[in-house]
């Protein structure tokens, strides 16, 4: 008899869990199917972007270069290919979850601790990122926000905002998809 109580009690258990993933999994499929996809290969688009001291163009020195973007379940992951000082392509790719938690990327300029965050109705991501990067022997805090949203389907719009030494510079790079 008490053997059979067992059994009983953990076909209940197991039944149960069942049906509360029946009813959890569309509403956690859901929660990201309502979200932008940013995947794809971006190209800078130097004539629509602007850059600090209000100006158009500044290049992929400035903070552009192309794109490869891959988001999948709750990873985005971007691999910008920028020109780099020599004149010589550098690829940097940088990690990201989208629930909110943070994630620690390291790249030439130092490491990055970041928290992605979707606005409330899903159309756009907001990542917010602390940088600690050393300049000639003095160590220096940067932080910035990006915000990316799609104007259109072939449109990504990033608006940046970071701390500067002279105040808040702001930009925006705009990138078409290829």
């Amino acid at each position: 008899m008490k053997n059979k109580k067992g059994k009983s009690s953990w076909l209940v258990k197991v039944l149960s869990l069942t049906m509360m993933m029946a009813f959890i999994m569309p509403v956690m499929v859901n929660a990201q199917a309502g979200k932008t996809n940013f995947s794809g290969s971006w190209t800078m688009n130097a004539d629509k972007s602007t850059m600090p001291g209000g100006g158009q163009g500044g290049g992929p020195r400035m903070g552009g270069g192309n794109l490869v973007v891959t988001q999948a379940a709750n990873a985005l992951t971007v691999e910008r290919t920028r020109t780099g000082r020599d004149g010589q392509p550098m690829t940097t790719t940088m990690k990201y979850t989208l629930d909110g938690k943070e994630c620690v990327n390291s790249s030439p300029r130092g490491e990055s601790k970041s928290i992605a965050k979707w606005s409330a109705d899903g159309k756009s991501l907001t990542i917010a990122t602390t940088t600690n990067m050393n300049f000639n022997g003095e160590a220096r805090e940067i932080k910035s926000s990006e915000v990316w949203t799609l104007t259109d389907p072939k449109t990504l719009s990033m608006a940046t905002t970071r701390n500067g030494q002279n105040g808040d510079v702001k930009m925006t790079i705009v990138y078409d998809k290829k």
